[in-house]
């Protein structure tokens, strides 16, 4: 069976990596070595490892907010384990009752309780209150992880942004405009409670049966370009990778991957600058690798090709592809 805390402290390293945090002395800090990580495919962590690996990668970001700003960052297949959640459902609701009976696989700070009423579905993550107490910044990283992470699955389940109706907190939020970017709408507060809930339409809506393939034709092509560049640890390296890896809803913009590696937009910019490339070049390079791969699988039609890489209209994405290849997205070579 495969070791899904092992796979979630993979993805948090990939992510402290991109944020320009040695993966090696993060471990160190946290109590084990990389090289039993990668090795030792049954390896436990304690709740103190885990506890010291929330705080030393928040410390070392100067990001209190890690766990919120990891969860928006990760792609969907990363865990492994919404692969079994989308191989195993045919709608929303019973995919998100399947992540619930999952959870414990990743942790045990907490439990998923789903609970469905006329208008609205809720999804609550019930805390270990002796855990809450013991290890309270690590007990809150991980739920806001959960909390951004499950409003991603969605996403990834229908291939479409999905605003929850209410999102609800126990305890003030001291960067409220941050949560509510980054959780698409105001978290209120209510006592003894950690909750997302969302519009009881979503519930019966059958998953997208490209979903998967296309999630997993995705993460080929990143982890291809990750092995290319794994030794090429400049700052327009990481932002790349970390828009290849977010590119399944379209790319992000460069007021949220500014936010979400904690700098301001002007400062990405900069940086970039003084590496002498812009964002947007940046982020048409990506597009470009991403259309060619799409075309070269011969899974997809054309105007699938041109949603999934953000274009409103089909004739947008024609003219982009023609500027990099000097021909049609019709005209392109197909595989044999």
């Amino acid at each position: 069976m495969e070791n899904h805390q092992k796979q979630f402290v993979l993805s948090l390293l990939a992510y402290a990596v991109q944020r320009d945090i040695p993966a090696e002395k993060l471990c160190r800090l946290a109590g084990f070595e990389l090289s039993d990580l990668r090795n030792q495919e049954d390896i436990k962590f304690s709740h103190k490892q885990l506890s010291d690996l929330w705080l030393n990668a928040a410390h070392l970001s100067n990001d209190m907010f890690f766990g919120l700003h990891f969860g928006e960052s990760l792609q969907l297949t990363a865990l492994g384990i919404v692969g079994e959640i989308v191989k195993s459902s045919t709608t929303v609701g019973g995919a998100i009752t399947i992540a619930a009976s999952l959870t414990p696989l990743l942790t045990d700070f907490f439990v998923m309780e789903v609970t469905r009423a006329t208008k609205q579905f809720t999804i609550r993550l019930i805390p270990d209150p002796k855990k809450r107490k013991e290890f309270p910044f690590a007990f809150q990283q991980t739920l806001d992880f959960f909390i951004v992470f499950i409003i991603h699955e969605l996403d990834g389940l229908l291939l479409t942004k999905i605003q929850p109706k209410t999102v609800k907190f126990p305890d003030n939020i001291t960067n409220l405009k941050e949560y509510e970017r980054i959780l698409r709408c105001r978290p209120d507060r209510k006592p003894n409670e950690y909750s997302l809930s969302f519009d009881s339409k979503y519930w019966d809506e059958p998953i997208l049966t490209a979903n998967y393939a296309l999630q997993k034709s995705l993460l080929e092509k990143v982890n291809t370009k990750k092995s290319e560049q794994i030794t090429n640890n400049t700052f327009q390296s990481r932002i790349y990778n970390h828009l290849l890896s977010n590119a399944y809803l379209g790319l992000v913009s460069l007021e949220e991957i500014a936010a979400n590696f904690n700098i301001s937009p002007r400062t990405l910019q900069r940086k970039l600058k003084e590496e002498g490339i812009s964002y947007q070049e940046l982020a048409d390079d990506v597009r470009k690798s991403l259309a060619l791969h799409y075309l070269s699988s011969g899974n997809y039609y054309v105007k699938e090709i041109s949603y999934m890489l953000g274009y409103n209209e089909l004739s947008a994405f024609s003219r982009a592809f023609k500027r990099w290849t000097g021909t049609t997205p019709g005209l392109y070579p197909k595989p044999n």
